[in-house]
């Protein structure tokens, strides 16, 4: 039982949830202002083992910690009361601005090089010379990365600035999404990628690359396990689907 629940709680904190949580006392107090990593880390060994505390600071909520965790080369967010007595998972909402605290701490703290992600390989919607570019990690058999696929088509007929380089990221669930993926790349082709979303045949790939399984690598360091999963212009992973509206204002979001 002691298993399962470590196992939740580590999954729940490297994948916030849209949910929240809250300390039986929240109060200040006069001895409750220093509390460091280390001594975090002391405090949740026993609790979540094999845990690296890699910041602490003040919640954005009066009476937290918000602690800053590492675990299997993942990043995540928890939060510790002020009397150091109460472990909280979960994500803070601001009610009234409707945003989700925990998450966009979370995409700040897992930012991604983006210099580091070669762009040859990928498949071009809007102008390569625009200003800003968004990368996709997709998978031709992924619904939900069909459905992204429209939402991107509108931005790039609204918005000259932006262009979206595809990186094809076949999962193991889609067995004939590896081969799809190569005749797309080997094309460097959007109709093919189109097609292959609207469930049309795909002819054979015309070249040999090894790109499809460099990506399948470069998504694993990065953290990447799913499709889509959007990274900005400064680096934020995002993951899964956003409307057309979402991804000019996550491109525009200073």
């Amino acid at each position: 039982m002691i298993k399962i629940v470590l196992s939740f709680i580590l999954t729940f904190l490297l994948v916030p949830a849209y949910s929240y949580s809250f300390s039986e006392k929240g109060q200040e107090c006069s001895k409750c202002h220093k509390f460091t990593s280390a001594e975090a880390s002391t405090l949740l060994k026993d609790l979540v083992p094999n845990l690296k505390v890699l910041n602490v600071k003040m919640a954005p909520v009066k009476g937290l910690w918000e602690i800053v965790i590492e675990s299997n080369n993942k990043k995540g967010i928890a939060y510790v009361d002020f009397s150091k007595k109460y472990f909280v998972s979960g994500s803070l909402i601001a009610i009234k601005e409707k945003k989700n605290l925990t998450q966009e701490r979370f995409e700040d703290i897992n930012r991604v090089d983006v210099s580091q992600i070669p762009l040859a390989d990928a498949i071009v919607a809007g102008s390569r010379t625009a200003k800003h570019k968004v990368i996709v990690f997709t998978d031709p058999d992924c619904s939900f990365c069909k459905k992204l696929h429209a939402e991107i088509k509108k931005v790039v007929s609204e918005r000259k600035d932006i262009a979206f380089y595809m990186k094809m990221f076949p999962l193991k669930i889609h067995p004939e999404a590896y081969e799809k993926s190569k005749a797309i790349v080997c094309e460097k082709s959007l109709d093919l990628l189109e097609n292959a979303f609207e469930k049309k045949a795909l002819p054979k790939a015309k070249c040999e690359t090894t790109a499809i399984d460099e990506n399948i690598k470069l998504a694993e360091k990065l953290g990447i396990s799913g499709t889509p999963a959007i990274i900005m212009p400064d680096g934020r992973l995002i993951s899964g689907y956003r409307d057309a509206k979402t991804l000019k204002e996550l491109v525009d979001k200073k």
